[in-house]
């Protein structure tokens, strides 16, 4: 099991490093509304990880394609929260430092946002899904190792991710100058936005196949 566990962790790591919408949002909330809430996304993002977890190691894809409806009910109204984000953040007069103010009251948002960008995320469908079966044997796995997966896979999210997220806040920490900030505050919102209109690009698609 331990070199089982190792090698899911690798490859959690390293999938989770390669950077794609979550890492995308997470940089984006980060500049826009600081670590804090910075943090709350990426705990969302960790629990859509888990879900899909146990989705394979129930065995339960089938089942998951059944309510891809759902998932794709999630992915839209994620990537509308990131759209409405990027524009809050792009029209604030008072810069990056107001908007950070209003997101860190409002932390579920960010959490919610994160786990809305997973579970809409192909990346983390392909792995969980396709890719996890080769790295783990799914049918010796019970309720004590899937917690231990569990475990081991926030573990690892947080380690892998944190780093995005402390350095675009120290990036939004250092600026000082109005017009600095607000340069920040509108790449901020680039980004935010442009994780969004991604996420809804990706649910017109899966809308048109589905029609």
């Amino acid at each position: 099991m331990l070199a089982s566990l190792l090698a899911y962790s690798a490859a959690l790591g390293l999938a989770a490093a390669i950077p794609g919408p979550g890492v995308a949002a997470l940089v984006g909330q980060s500049m826009g509304g600081g670590l804090r809430a910075a943090l709350f996304l990426l705990a969302g993002i960790a629990l859509g990880d888990v879900i899909y977890l146990t989705v394979a190691v129930a065995g339960l894809s089938a089942i998951a394609q059944t309510f891809s409806g759902v998932f794709l009910a999630v992915k839209l109204l994620g990537g509308l929260y990131l759209i409405y984000l990027a524009v809050k953040l792009w029209t604030s007069r008072a810069g990056v430092t107001e908007a950070g103010n209003g997101q860190r009251r409002s932390g579920l948002g960010a959490f919610l946002s994160g786990f809305s960008v997973t579970m809409g995320n192909p990346k983390t469908i392909i792995f969980y899904l396709a890719l996890l079966p080769t790295v783990l044997d799914l049918h010796s796995v019970g309720p004590a190792e899937w917690a231990l997966l569990a475990a081991v896979t926030v573990c690892v999210l947080f380690a892998t991710l944190t780093p995005y997220a402390v350095l675009a806040a120290r990036a939004r920490s250092m600026m000082k100058r109005p017009a600095a900030v607000a340069r920040l505050n509108r790449l901020a919102a680039g980004i935010i936005g442009g994780t969004g209109a991604l996420i809804l690009g990706q649910a017109a698609v899966a809308v048109a196949r589905r029609g």
